[in-house]
């Protein structure tokens, strides 16, 4: 099969598309050929070690490889069909439509998951890419909104960096849980965060976001340009600040936070077949969709990873695979 691999860190460069043994799915695994798979910040942050932080930087390179990575295939966001099942698995067949998220693998033609992991029957009505836009941005925003932040309905909202790909799901999941939302994006992003649901759009071109005075009930941190001094001024009492990308700075504000009675919270989410379900619910009673800034064929990975390191994306950004060859049948 075909697989975007990479043997040193470093630049987009490093990835190469070469052929590779496929594995056959192992006991309570199914195979999954590959339609289309997302490129994350997550994908970038690890194919460059380019982990945030000091401590960050020690602790990516000691759990993905400390002078090379681990794992040679990237990619946690995918969608496609299932080909073949492992021994012991009654929950999927061949034939079935499923997307998921893996820890890492799917940039390749096929990809073997555990059944009972982050992997569920593809939502109605969504295209392969449509639903490997979901996972890890949609996924992430539910985690920090609802599972750490625990909004509530009427609370007051921030995401900073909502046109992104945690924001712009950040934004529609806090709609669904009934809060009111502040986006802050690019001027040239106001209509889709308006689109998405947003109360109120900031232009953080125009407006200094530090500025605001809210207050808010939660600022949920997506890009990594606020610290809580910045926003404390601007949360409300049992406020909660809660930056994706955090240092050894974040984990030192924690004390001052909570005598100013607010919290930060630092949170690493998980990504579960529980989770995708809420996704898929969310998805069937109209009040998420995907959001998609480009789709690349697998060939312009490169350019993919590009895109993604600019910072600069709407979105989800997403690979579409050529239709890899069936397997052999058996026999």
């Amino acid at each position: 099969m075909k697989a975007a691999v990479y043997e040193n860190y470093g630049p987009a460069e490093v990835v190469q598309i070469t052929e590779m043994a496929r594995l056959d799915p192992k006991a309570g695994e199914i195979l999954v050929r590959v339609g289309a798979a997302g490129v994350t910040t997550a994908d970038w942050r690890l194919r460059a070690a380019a982990f945030p932080g000091l401590i960050s930087k020690l602790a990516g390179r000691l759990m993905f490889g400390l002078f090379a990575p681990r794992n040679k295939v990237l990619g946690s966001d995918y969608a496609g069909e299932v080909v073949a099942v492992g021994a012991g698995v009654t929950g999927f067949r061949p034939g079935d439509r499923v997307f998921g998220f893996a820890s890492g693998g799917a940039h390749a033609e096929y990809i073997a998951v555990k059944a009972e992991g982050a992997v569920l029957t593809t939502p109605a009505g969504l295209t392969d890419t449509q639903a490997a836009a979901l996972p890890f941005g949609a996924q992430a925003a539910l985690e920090f909104l609802d599972r750490f932040a625990q909004v509530k309905p009427g609370e007051r909202v921030l995401i900073v960096g909502a046109s992104g790909g945690v924001g712009a799901y950040a934004v529609q999941i806090a709609k669904a849980l009934g809060a009111h939302v502040t986006g802050v994006a690019s001027g040239a992003n106001r209509a889709l965060v308006e689109g998405l649901g947003a109360d109120a759009f900031v232009d953080y071109r125009e407006v200094d976001p530090a500025s605001l005075s809210g207050p808010f009930d939660m600022v949920l941190e997506t890009i990594g340009v606020m610290t809580y001094p910045t926003v404390a001024g601007m949360l409300a009492q049992g406020g909660r600040f809660v930056p994706l990308n955090f240092g050894l700075g974040d984990v030192f504000a924690m004390r001052k936070a909570k005598r100013n009675g607010h919290s930060v919270i630092l949170k690493v989410n998980g990504d579960t077949k529980a989770g995708l379900k809420r996704l898929s619910d969310m998805i069937e009673a109209g009040r998420l969709r995907p959001v998609i800034d480009r789709v690349y064929p697998f060939d312009q990975i490169h350019a993919a990873y590009t895109h993604v390191e600019s910072r600069s994306r709407k979105g989800a950004v997403v690979l579409k695979l050529p239709g890899a060859a069936p397997l052999p049948k058996a026999g």
